[in-house]
């Protein structure tokens, strides 16, 4: 059996009309994925940069904080507390049960999770509830006669901060 040309056949109007739309398809794909590659590639040279809070917080002159006092810096996810001794201590508002944001009591002095009803002295120790760890203690230094809180940097349970 011999080959024929198919090219020298006549085509049917039905035929290049089948042709027109599978060319219109085929140049919409190339379209869309031409377009989402200029994107990609315009996106790839824009810097990806995410700007993040300054871990360290100044609080305030250490004369200025009367003992007893629990200072609440809620933008900043802690508490910073002066004891009766004089000492200073940062702690996390972060609950160490699910990481929901603690709240002072004053009426019962403790420091509350509203969400699952763990409740942690004002030493940062557990009280109450399901809560299976300490708050977090976190570093206190005084730079240039302000205290500053570093709460990217952790220390004992029991560290507490003395202005001499």
């Amino acid at each position: 059996m011999p080959l024929e040309d198919d090219l020298s056949f006549a085509v049917s109007e039905e035929e290049h009309a089948r042709r027109r739309i599978l060319a219109l398809l085929g140049a919409g794909a190339l379209s869309i994925a031409g377009a989402g590659t200029a994107i990609t590639t315009f996106r790839f040279l824009e810097p990806a940069v995410y700007y993040e809070e300054d871990a360290r917080v100044g609080v305030g002159r250490p004369e200025d904080i009367a003992p007893g006092t629990v200072l609440v810096l809620a933008k900043h996810k802690l508490y910073v507390i002066r004891a009766a001794d004089g000492g200073f201590y940062a702690l996390s508002s972060v609950c160490t049960h699910l990481g929901c944001m603690t709240r002072y009591a004053p009426e019962s002095a403790q420091l509350a999770c509203p969400c699952h009803g763990s409740r942690f002295s004002l030493d940062g120790r557990v009280a109450a509830g399901p809560a299976p760890r300490p708050l977090r203690r976190l570093q206190i230094t005084l730079e240039r006669g302000v205290l500053v809180v570093d709460s990217s940097k952790q220390v004992p349970v029991d560290a507490v901060f003395k202005v001499a």
